[in-house]
């Protein structure tokens, strides 16, 4: 899968958004296979953590003055939030950027594949706990729930991911969404 979604995502227009009053962001979307099975790693922040606390998220934060680029911010933060070496990721591609409701980042998220097992060391500042989800389980439509976000002081129409008493929801789920509709076209 991991040749396939690299192709994919290296032929596709990738949607960039541009808007001054939003600050700049990146994430990196860990994926893994174990036993036959892909796998998603995602976080849920801390409560003590400025923007977006308690909640599912992949790693990443704010583009640094030092960040040559999104992509290198998307490793540092993964490096800062879940110990992840840069080394270790091997990039996959990028999906379309994204804004979030509940604050004021545009996000850009990269796809790397990871070795597996890896020895997480979870920043206990930022990160409450590091959670993996099989591919399979968040591809399952039992999993998918209408819900409603606040854009821009209006109730949207959303939808939310629930796996095992786990809620992704939002810009994450909006991240998720796009990459799982590329993993179904090329699992069939």
């Amino acid at each position: 899968m991991e040749a396939e979604l690299k192709k994919i995502l290296a032929r596709r227009e990738k949607k960039h958004i541009s808007d001054k009053r939003r600050l700049s962001s990146a994430v990196l979307i860990p994926i893994y296979q174990d036993a036959g099975e892909y796998n998603i790693i995602f976080i849920q922040r801390t409560m003590t953590v400025k923007e977006h606390k308690g909640q599912i998220s992949f790693p990443g934060g704010t583009r640094d003055k030092e960040d040559k680029s999104l992509l290198e911010t998307a490793l540092r933060e993964s490096e800062e939030e879940i110990g992840l070496h840069r080394k270790d990721a091997t990039l996959l591609g990028e999906l379309d950027d994204e804004i979030t409701t509940t604050s004021n980042f545009i996000v850009t998220p990269f796809i790397a594949s990871i070795p597996w097992p890896y020895t997480f060391k979870p920043s206990k500042a930022e990160v409450e706990k590091v959670i993996s989800v099989p591919v399979k389980a968040v591809l399952d439509k039992k999993c998918l729930k209408p819900d409603t976000e606040i854009l821009e002081g209006k109730k949207v129409a959303s939808f939310a991911y629930y796996y095992r008493g786990t809620v992704i929801w939002g810009a994450t789920a909006r991240i998720l969404n796009k990459l799982l509709e590329i993993i179904e076209n090329i699992t069939g």
